[in-house]
């Protein structure tokens, strides 16, 4: 992953002239998957509960989000595509001082970008599982590299 992306998961679109984008610039040639925002919400609810309850039970001061697209920051490549997002201080860098007001962790999952790239509900179930599985991974300290030879990038 270039070091100019925020940690998550990225997805560099193939542009215009990548011969396996259908022509439209986005690496697919079909529209988004319609799904309700009440069926996402659920989707994200049915992934959090396949974490083993003894794993759920560590995570510590973490909140969970849903929110429709990822705004690229300043300093970030424009066209940063991100499916999911973890901000804060992973388990394995907290010190004895870190529980001292700090404030939770965050985990974005991105909408928008998900139902792009899905052309089925089991597609979406699917990517939604594993982006909060890779989410949730870096609050465990778990990086970019590693998520990937596990298979979960």
């Amino acid at each position: 992953m270039p070091a100019s992306l925020p940690p998550g998961l990225p997805i560099i679109p193939t542009g215009p002239d990548s011969p396996d984008d259908g022509g439209n610039g986005a690496g697919h040639d079909h529209p988004p998957f319609p799904m309700s925002e009440t069926d996402f919400e659920a989707a994200v609810h049915d992934a959090l509960d396949r974490i083993p309850p003894d794993l759920a039970k560590t995570m510590n001061n973490v909140a969970i989000f849903i929110e429709d697209d990822y705004t690229p920051q300043p300093g970030d490549d424009p066209d940063t595509v991100l499916l999911g997002l973890y901000e804060g201080v992973p388990l394995t860098e907290r010190d004895s001082w870190w529980d001292a007001g700090s404030l939770p962790d965050r985990i974005t999952i991105y909408r928008q970008p998900i139902l792009e790239i899905c052309e089925t509900r089991e597609d979406v179930i699917e990517e939604v599982t594993v982006t909060v599985v890779h989410e949730i991974a870096h609050h465990f300290g778990i990086s970019d590299d590693r998520l990937h030879e596990l298979g979960w990038g």
